[in-house]
């Protein structure tokens, strides 16, 4: 589906090294979204398991960035 109809769910709280994150994608309103790629700093971002989330952890300062 377009970019302009994805969500990207990501954490309301500060993060420490060592925590888990995961970010998610999901579609705008009834919109269905089976897989998805993940760029961090404009490259792509290897994802395991599920196709529309993205897990670090534990969190280290080298996974900052933009996503």
């Amino acid at each position: 589906c377009p970019p302009d109809q994805l969500v990207l769910q990501v954490p309301a709280r500060a993060l420490l090294e060592g925590d888990t994150v995961t970010l998610r994608c999901r579609g705008w309103q009834f919109m269905s979204v089976t897989s998805v790629s993940f760029y961090r700093e404009e490259k792509e971002v290897l994802v395991l398991g599920n196709g529309t989330e993205l897990s670090l952890s534990p969190l280290q300062l080298n996974h900052s960035g933009r996503y």
